[in-house]
């Protein structure tokens, strides 16, 4: 953690941000499940440090600290996330299907009452309502290996905006927007966008799979805001304001099709198959 601090010009939160990771890994070693791992995520101006593992069980949030200072047992056992809330500015979980991410905030220095309150945030449930006017969407032909890469970014950016929200949400307006846009999605969209008929294919090791889904009409509207708004987050990682990676090249042109399908097909159209990039050949050289 020191080198990380020292990297982004943070120096001053090398304390907390060692006193708090130390007690999160040390919860997640005692009551969490392999594998464990530590990542610092958020901005320059507001990082975060992450601890994630296999266990859906959820952190319990620490009560008041008037406990015996001589009591060995309670110093060393239920204390971890006391430690955490009073190293931080903001700190939490997010509950997830494969497992949960323990977070916080390091402060500038150790806080001398009971710190911050924690949030956890678990999976939302899935609306019980008829979907008022539904449209039938397909998407053909989709690349495996291109919608595991946007899963995983779809999952770890709404977890990104929503935490930066929780946290920062007066500096950071577009975290906001975004992390409001994925709960609106949420609920039009059951799961997230109806991603989990892929997994008999990815079960299978096939290479491509077609994909139909059940959406409500309304939901194209989100959708055509949202690709809008995911070039706007790819300018703010370039930026470096954001401490993960922008979607590369093949990521995007992926995304705006999958995505787009929706919003096509919403429209009346008919599906378009996703068709791979053609890459200019290289220059042949003669050796002579």
């Amino acid at each position: 953690m020191i080198q990380t601090c020292q990297d982004i010009g943070r120096t001053d939160l090398i304390e907390c941000a060692e006193l708090g990771v130390s007690e999160l890994v040390t919860n997640a070693v005692l009551h969490g499940a392999d594998p464990i791992q530590v990542r610092v995520r958020g901005t320059r101006e507001h990082p975060r440090v992450e601890v994630r593992d296999a266990s859906v069980e959820g952190p319990i949030l620490p009560g008041p600290l008037g406990l015996d200072p001589d009591d060995d047992l309670l110093l060393t056992f239920g204390r971890g996330l006391s430690i955490v809330a009073r190293s931080s500015d903001a700190w939490g979980a997010e509950i997830e299907s494969d497992g949960k991410v323990v977070w916080f905030a390091p402060a500038s220095q150790i806080s001398e009452d009971e710190g911050v309150e924690g949030v956890i945030h678990g999976p939302d449930a899935p609306p019980e309502d008829e979907l008022e006017d539904p449209v039938d969407v397909r998407i053909l032909g989709v690349p495996l290996r291109h919608y595991v890469g946007f899963q995983t970014h779809f999952r770890e950016l709404r977890r990104e905006v929503r935490l930066l929200a929780v946290a920062h949400e007066a500096d950071y307006p577009l975290a906001k927007t975004l992390s409001d846009l994925f709960s609106v999605l949420e609920r039009q969209l059951r799961d997230g966008i109806g991603l989990s008929d892929m997994e008999g294919a990815l079960a299978q090791n096939a290479d491509v799979a077609d994909l139909s889904v059940r959406m409500p009409r309304e939901a194209a509207t989100t959708l055509r805001r949202f690709v809008d708004l995911l070039d706007v987050a790819d300018e703010f990682c370039r930026q470096e304001r954001l401490l993960s990676l922008a979607r590369s090249d093949d990521q995007r042109e992926f995304q705006r099709w999958f995505l787009g399908e929706y919003v096509r097909q919403a429209a009346g159209a008919a599906p378009t198959a996703w068709v791979e990039p053609q890459t200019e050949p290289s220059a042949l050289r003669v050796v002579r």
